[in-house]
């Protein structure tokens, strides 16, 4: 069994950002990514978050634009937030930290958002080319996934994968993501029948339901890839989907909780800032 570390391979993956950053644009005076991160004060979580991506812009050579606004603030100054970042030229990637407070609709918000500077992939103009196979980038959590696997070196095409949670973000994309790999993909959710019974059948197993330690050895076949997407906080620590102490006994590769998926979500994260700020550059789509 091996331990998959999500905090080596993010690491590499912003070293190589960085460099990219400091020899193409800081080194030739070119402008370099800036990510605009929007946050609605109350949530001591988004907080963490907002601090996270902060702090890895920072290390990738990027500049962040943090924008607080009120706990009471209105659906009509989030969107004209929003636009403005939209006109702002040296803006690169806008990214809306959720949960919104209760009576701003977080759908309608994000599509707010320009889809050449939706850095989290949720408009549905880039939802659509990802589901269509003709995406610029992927949502950062399914993105993180897929690079996990690749620096593995672990065979997706021909593979049977198995996604239990079936999230826009997370499950649905992800699932999509497998699918263009090239592997066999089957979505469970909490009105599958037998989800122990398939997931058995797994080669790759990803677990994103919201439930801690839900899965078990029982669910993992021998020698199976499982990657474990939960965040559960209990008795003040964190812990996954999975059960990690049982399931290690029978899996090959596993990702832990923390440092696993979390790191790699917000290294692609600075993977899409990237992206959207080259093609920005090259005169892409605004």
């Amino acid at each position: 069994m091996k331990i998959i570390d999500g905090k080596l391979i993010s690491s590499e993956i912003k070293q190589k950002i960085k460099d990219e950053i400091q020899s193409k644009m800081i080194d030739k005076k070119k402008p370099v990514p800036t990510l605009a991160c929007i946050i609605v004060e109350g949530n001591p979580a988004s907080e963490v978050y907002v601090a996270s991506k902060e702090k890895a812009c920072t290390a990738c050579s990027m500049k962040s634009k943090i924008v607080r606004l009120k706990k009471d603030t209105s659906e009509e100054t989030l969107f004209n937030t929003i636009e403005k970042l939209n006109n702002d030229e040296e803006i690169s990637g806008i990214l809306l930290q959720l949960p919104l407070p209760n009576g701003i609709d977080s759908v309608k918000a994000t599509n707010r958002i320009l889809p050449s500077k939706d850095v989290d992939c949720l408009t549905y103009e880039n939802l659509g080319a990802l589901f269509s196979s003709k995406k610029v980038i992927a949502p950062c959590t399914a993105t993180g996934i897929i690079e996990m696997l690749k620096h593995e070196k672990i065979q997706i095409a021909g593979k049977r994968a198995v996604v239990l949670g079936r999230s826009l973000l997370v499950g649905k994309s992800v699932a999509n993501l497998l699918e263009q790999e090239n592997a066999t993909v089957t979505i469970c959710h909490s009105k599958t029948e037998n989800i122990k019974e398939l997931s058995k059948q797994a080669d790759i197993l990803v677990v994103a339901i919201g439930k801690p330690k839900f899965v078990t050895k029982e669910f993992v076949k021998k020698g199976a890839t499982v990657i474990d997407v939960g965040i559960n906080r209990i008795d003040g620590k964190i812990v996954g989907d999975v059960d990690f102490d049982d399931v290690k006994k029978v899996c090959g590769y596993i990702s832990p909780v923390p440092g696993g998926v979390g790191p790699m979500t917000v290294a692609c994260l600075m993977q899409n800032t990237l992206t959207l700020h080259k093609n920005k550059s090259k005169g892409g789509k605004r």
